[in-house]
């Protein structure tokens, strides 16, 4: 391919992707007419379901990246160390949530610990909130796991555990200051992108009755018309800048090494 196709192509899919775009957030500022005007804005940045729904999606978005966290970093961790020929295996595990439905999840969920069931979980906010979070956790486990994995692929695992262990250092010590530290720019990569997923998920928060962000986006959509691509634009602005904080941590790894 010359050098005129490749600019030509990338310059269609650039049309293709940001056009729309345009015309959203076009739109999302066109609620006075004949002018232009953030009206939409600002009555979805005063609506209290709002600032309700928001918050409540940001904390769960934190407990979901916590909770992948001590999850995967000590799996990855004693699976590369003491483990290599259970690798595949977790790799299919952790793809699974890719072909499962997001909706067989928490109708699983829903089935097993419902308010007849051993462990009622559903019957209080807490025990629903966790069942939220655990669903979260799995849509996110494969974007979290590879890029945990392929961080410790960059380091030589073995030889810090051995000095580690031989100065006298704990398990605990070695994951949270040896490995944990090496690997800080590729938990980061999984949890702005566990963050992603988080701010917009709709099934699951919208089936197990959450006043998260995703169902309050479907709502104004149903209701409303110009609010929702406003609210469109914000979750794609959220999207981006996670992205963006990817790269952000990831060239300063680059030239930190």
């Amino acid at each position: 391919m010359t050098r005129a196709a490749a600019w030509a192509v990338l310059i269609l899919g650039l049309v293709y992707f940001i056009l729309p775009l345009i015309g959203m957030v076009e739109f999302s500022l066109s609620m006075r007419r004949g002018e232009y005007s953030f009206d939409a804005y600002r009555i979805v940045l005063t609506d209290p379901q709002f600032r309700q729904t928001f918050l409540y999606s940001v904390m769960m978005a934190l407990a979901t990246i916590v909770f992948g966290m001590v999850l995967v970093v000590p799996t990855a961790f004693w699976v590369r160390l003491r483990l290599p020929h259970l690798r595949p295996v977790i790799e299919f595990v952790t793809l699974l949530p890719l072909v499962i439905p997001a909706i067989v999840i928490v109708f699983g969920y829903i089935r097993l610990y419902n308010t007849s069931s051993w462990l009622p979980l559903t019957g209080s906010l807490t025990g629903t909130n966790l069942l939220l979070m655990f669903g979260y956790a799995t849509l996110a486990l494969p974007y979290m796991y590879r890029a945990v994995d392929t961080g410790m692929r960059a380091i030589d695992i073995a030889t810090l555990t051995e000095a580690a262990q031989s100065l006298g250092a704990g398990w605990f010590t070695i994951l949270l200051r040896i490995i944990l530290p090496n690997v800080l720019v590729a938990v980061l990569s999984g949890a702005f992108v566990t963050f992603a997923i988080v701010m917009g998920e709709f099934t699951m928060a919208a089936l197990l009755n959450r006043p998260a962000f995703g169902p309050y986006l479907q709502l104004m959509g149903a209701n409303r018309a110009y609010e929702p691509f406003a609210l469109a634009t914000i979750a794609f602005a959220i999207t981006w800048a996670c992205m963006g904080a990817i790269q952000l941590f990831t060239r300063f790894a680059k030239a930190r090494a």
